[in-house]
């Protein structure tokens, strides 16, 4: 049976998690995103610059994550950016962060789930997506520890099977002075900002990290670590499976097919290693759903907790000790967007949400002073022009769905102030 929360607060979340234990988080959050999904598209909008765009989609999550790294050591709490922002810049601030978040990392379960329901079965995608938000739901609602034992486990399958393909691709590729990257695309900048905005979804997995501020030992230390840790792995993943993806299909086939990496497989003649790779990128989407649902009940409890939303989500299980009301409403949000959304569209909506609940997390690490834990100043600086200029240059859809979205959040903001003075 479980025990109450450390220290015996009632309704508070437990302390369970540790550094290994954080790292995997984030690391389920992050690698399934990037290498089964945002890969094709980035290449359709980059071509040959893809790379470019991964090195910039990376140097934007860096300063994310130092920022974010930062502001969780200060703010120990969960939440992330919404905290952030409404400690340090204002309460608007950190209402738009926390919404931005929860409907950005909606559309990122949804395109996880659509993912499990391509690779596992095409031809009824949205019912198997559903049944996995059904089912993870679940395994959330049973408690944190649970479900970071069964993310270890997917982490270890989907690294494994990466690093055979990594290497049967190399194999078979031609030696590396003949790789040929091709042209780059013909958006702005050859449309290696578009690339690395498509690709910034399959970094932001390490905010999962950061509102764990209540479930994790020693959380001043062990997330800004644990931050770094991840991020750092991923980008020696994602690094090491462009290449070789790029070298053995080269940018146009690579951003012809929606299951990239078993077509890599296939062309590099390692017949035996398909079927592992899409068990593994069904693995790799349902870790990274598993976070991602995890992420977004806890900064939908922050929120409860402040009266952003209602309060009744804000209960914590006297037994679990996890917010239970929460992580149902949330997977009943995501099993609606899994049964009616379109993939690629969730992945650029979620990029836009995303990118801009980081702009929020840049502008208030800015604030904090160095003597207080702030990071250096050019970070922040860059991390927010970053986030602006990948969200801007995302297909036009998204940012007009996404600016809609943000949009209606600030409305619900000043609706709710105009109501309370009014009741005051």
């Amino acid at each position: 049976m479980n025990s109450p929360a450390a220290g015996g607060a009632p309704g508070r979340l437990r302390r369970d998690l540790g550094l290994f234990d954080a790292v995997v988080i984030g690391l389920g959050a992050m690698i399934g995103a990037g290498v089964f999904t945002a890969m094709a598209p980035a290449a359709r909008a980059a071509g040959g610059g893809l790379v470019a765009g991964l090195v910039v989609a990376a140097v934007v999550a860096y300063c994310n994550a130092t920022s974010s790294a930062r502001l969780a050591a200060h703010y120990p709490e969960s939440g992330g950016t919404y905290v952030y922002g409404r400690e340090r810049l204002g309460e608007f601030w950190g209402h738009l962060a926390g919404w931005a978040f929860v409907v950005g990392k909606s559309a990122s379960c949804a395109a996880m789930a659509l993912t499990v329901g391509a690779y596992a079965w095409p031809e009824h995608a949205h019912v198997v997506a559903v049944i996995a938000v059904v089912v993870l739901t679940g395994v959330d609602y049973a408690g944190v520890q649970r479900s970071a034992w069964l993310t270890r486990a997917v982490v270890a399958v989907v690294l494994t099977t990466l690093a055979a393909l990594v290497a049967a691709a190399l194999s078979a590729a031609p030696p590396p002075g003949e790789w040929s990257w091709g042209a780059t695309g013909t958006g702005w900048l050859g449309g290696v900002p578009e690339a690395a905005g498509l690709l910034f979804f399959a970094f932001a997995g390490y905010a999962r990290i950061a509102t764990l501020g209540e479930e994790v030992r020693d959380p001043r230390r062990t997330i800004p670590r644990a931050i770094g840790l991840a991020l750092g792995v991923t980008l020696v993943v994602y690094g090491a499976v462009t290449v070789a993806v790029l070298a053995v299909l080269g940018p146009e086939r690579l951003g012809e097919t929606d299951a990239p990496l078993a077509v890599a497989a296939e062309a590099a003649g390692a017949d035996w290693l398909v079927p592992v790779v899409r068990v593994a990128a069904v693995a790799a989407a349902l870790g990274s759903l598993l976070a991602l649902i995890l992420g977004v009940s806890r900064t939908v409890l922050a929120m409860a907790r402040d009266r952003h939303l209602p309060g009744v989500l804000a209960a914590v299980h006297p037994r679990h000790a996890v917010p239970h009301r929460a992580a149902l409403a949330v997977g009943v949000v995501v099993a609606v967007l899994a049964a009616t959304a379109d993939l690629r569209a969730a992945i650029g909506f979620s990029s836009f949400g995303v990118l801009v609940y980081y702009a929020v997390a840049n502008a208030s690490a800015w604030t904090l002073p160095r003597h207080e834990g702030g990071p250096f100043r050019p970070i922040p600086v860059i991390g927010l022009l970053g986030c602006l200029l990948l969200a801007v240059a995302l297909p036009p859809s998204s940012v007009v769905t996404g600016a809609i979205v943000v949009a209606s959040g600030a409305a619900v903001y000043g609706i709710r102030r105009l109501a309370t003075r009014r009741r005051d």
